[in-house]
């Protein structure tokens, strides 16, 4: 699967899972997020995936590395159900490959449910939308230099290597009985490359 995600957590300051790979606690002590993948292209079992949108809610209790992790995912209502089903293995960790860790990381996968998920690009800010359950608009932060984003690169972080730095203008979450609002916080965009098992 290759396109773009982005996340917005509850830390205060950049995530530090980035960095530290999960060996420092988020700002909070906890981390409660959502996010939204656009899939530009990508296959699983033959079936198309491009052009497809997913949205994501993850919760860690503490330390990323440890483990315990719940979450769900969103899966865009335009899917076939063989790319529905495909995408369930997927983000579940099923499938192995870059997304294998969950199956190890998550020990309570709370569901996926077909949602009309959008994802557009304004200038640099992203919207993300999941019916009534998520609404997002992530951004880049400024630095010194207006026409270069912040950019963490080379790093071992699951998503991908390279980690934009990002804000929240907006990050409400109302689903799976969470409640959040994350306007203002930490948040992330990257572009991903997936590889399934083997490769």
């Amino acid at each position: 699967m290759k396109g773009e995600l982005v996340l917005n957590c509850n830390c205060t300051v950049f995530c530090p899972c980035v960095i530290s790979l999960g060996k420092h606690p988020p700002t909070e002590g906890y981390c409660q997020t959502w996010g939204g993948i656009r899939i530009d292209e990508g296959h699983y079992g033959g079936e198309d995936l491009s052009g497809l949108n997913l949205g994501l809610l993850i919760e860690i209790p503490g330390l990323m590395a440890r483990g315990n992790w719940k979450a769900a995912v969103f899966i865009d209502e335009r899917a076939s159900d063989r790319a529905y089903n495909g995408l369930v293995q997927i983000m579940s960790g099923k499938a192995k490959g870059t997304t294998g860790l969950f199956s190890v990381l998550v020990s309570e996968f709370l569901g996926a449910e077909r949602a009309p998920v959008s994802y557009v690009t304004e200038g640099d800010t992203r919207h993300i939308t999941v019916g009534k359950k998520i609404q997002g608009a992530v951004h880049p932060v400024r630095g010194a230099d207006p026409d270069r984003d912040i950019v963490v690169t080379n790093t071992q972080y699951w998503m991908g290597p390279d980690i934009t730095v990002a804000t929240a203008s907006k990050g409400k979450v109302r689903a799976f009985g969470r409640v959040w609002d994350f306007d203002g916080r930490s948040a992330e965009i990257c572009q991903i490359d997936w590889k399934g098992p083997g490769r």
